[in-house]
């Protein structure tokens, strides 16, 4: 692990308090630098309404495994990644979805909108009757989705349900 080394010269004018102040943060910030330079970031683009305050409560309650994917850093407010490569990518503040024909299924009272890409067989999954609404995106086949669901419905019950599907497909296989 390299080493990152910052000599702060602040002026002999500022107040003493002051110094000694942002030498701690700087002291602070240098050493959770080199921390996270252990643990890779991911990429994850930030969803339109990211900035909506009930996306900060979520995040703020988020597992730190899912499985045994650990979860880490990312780029962007509002979002979240677990394992290395990724296996599982939330982002919330993502558009709400309409009525759909798309199945739903409902994990543990939070109501989620299922979408299969043929081409790669990954999914999307994205909360339904939640304002702001929370995007995961998960290959089955590597994670199951009954244990991403079950384990982010609690974070995902902290934006409240103003809706919810008229008909769970209860036949989904997840």
């Amino acid at each position: 692990m390299s080493k990152i080394r910052f000599k702060a010269r602040l002026s002999p004018k500022l107040n003493p308090r002051l110094v000694k102040s942002v030498s701690l943060i700087v002291g602070s910030a240098t050493a959770l630098s080199a921390l996270s330079g252990c643990a890779s970031v991911a990429s994850v683009d930030a969803a339109p309404d990211a900035a909506n305050p009930l996306c900060a409560e979520m995040m703020v309650v988020l597992p730190e495994a899912i499985g045994d994917a650990e979860r880490r850093p990312t780029t962007s407010q509002a979002t979240s990644a677990w394992g290395d490569p990724s296996q599982v990518v939330l982002r919330c503040g993502v558009e709400v979805p309409g009525p759909t024909t798309d199945p739903c299924v409902s994990v543990n009272d939070v109501d989620w909108i299922a979408r299969e890409d043929p081409s790669s067989s990954i999914w999307t999954l994205t909360t339904y009757g939640r304002i702001p609404a929370t995007e995961v995106v998960l290959d089955p086949n590597v994670i199951p989705s009954s244990t991403v669901l079950a384990t982010l419905s609690d974070a995902a019950q902290r934006i409240p349900a103003s809706g919810a599907c008229v008909s769970v497909d209860k036949d989904f296989d997840l």
